[in-house]
């Protein structure tokens, strides 16, 4: 196993894993509120790309901690929203303001870049040197970005989800015509309509239990399995069900959410993809 090579995954999952609280904080919102244009303390996100990239921190909270609301700022909300679980999700507080507030309320600023650079190493360790690891490795930030965004608010917003499928598309059919690739691009785009089919049907059945955004990510994570054959999209497909099963079972059993309860099950379609991508690259 090439060590360089899992040092440069880990390097690239570590920085892309930094810039996603900001970019997380941003999209969650409820589906009929603007992208927030500023940190909890009120001021304004600047950066590269209009804002959306950098540190968890802005500058004024990071050289001020605690710095007091700006004049007009939001004093924190706490939304329910069903997008990724239907109307029933409980609700998660968006955020706190005000003096001695913490400046970081954004999402986790260690947690998502720990995910990200495991997530980065463990798929270069079971893919190798070969050319679809560029793929993985360019989807997983954002990957990890939607889980983050849905575990908060029960959102998979559309500037994620529809990239990302688009994305998987275009990277899969560049690895597809160089050699030494161990998976089928063909197999790929029918793995994401067969996948994105099977979760549409889930949502016309039970449109309170699926979330259409659910659908749509199924679409990107159907392209991915997709590409190691009919046995990995299966396997992936049915590891999302059974971890979303699980936790829920568990919440149940510690009393914490009843049956109707809704959960984000974005993170638990991306785990299993990623569950199904490491069988399958280590079995190619």
């Amino acid at each position: 196993m090439d060590a360089a090579l899992l040092a440069l995954a880990a390097v690239w999952g570590a920085v892309t894993g930094l810039l996603i609280p900001r970019a997380a904080y941003r999209f969650a919102v409820e589906p009929e509120e603007p992208w927030r244009t500023a940190c909890p303390a009120g001021h304004p996100l600047t950066g590269p790309v209009r804002g959306w990239l950098g540190p968890a921190r802005c500058a004024p909270c990071a050289a001020a901690p605690g710095t007091p609301a700006a004049p007009g700022a939001p004093t924190g909300t706490r939304t329910n929203v069903g997008t990724g679980a239907g109307p029933g999700a409980a609700p998660v507080e968006a955020g706190r303001t005000g003096a001695g507030a913490p400046s970081a309320a954004y999402a986790p600023g260690v947690l998502a870049p720990l995910v990200t650079a495991v997530a980065c190493v463990a798929l270069a360790a079971a893919t190798g040197a070969r050319p679809e690891l560029v793929g993985w490795l360019a989807l997983t930030p954002v990957a990890v970005l939607l889980a983050v965004v849905d575990r908060r608010v029960h959102r998979l917003p559309d500037p994620l989800t529809l990239p990302l499928a688009a994305a998987a598309v275009l990277l899969l059919g560049g690895a597809a015509l160089l050699p030494g690739h161990a998976g089928s691009w063909t197999s790929g785009l029918l793995g994401g309509l067969v996948l994105g089919g099977f979760y549409f049907l889930l949502f016309l059945i039970n449109p309170n239990g699926m979330g259409f955004g659910d659908v749509k990510l199924a679409l990107a994570l159907g392209v991915a399995l997709g590409w190691y054959g009919w046995t990995v999209l299966f396997v992936g497909g049915f590891a999302g069900f059974l971890f979303g099963a699980a936790y829920g079972l568990g919440l149940v059993l510690l009393r914490r959410a009843g049956r109707r309860t809704g959960i984000p099950f974005g993170p638990f379609m991306i785990g299993g993809a990623l569950t199904g991508l490491l069988l399958g690259a280590l079995a190619g």
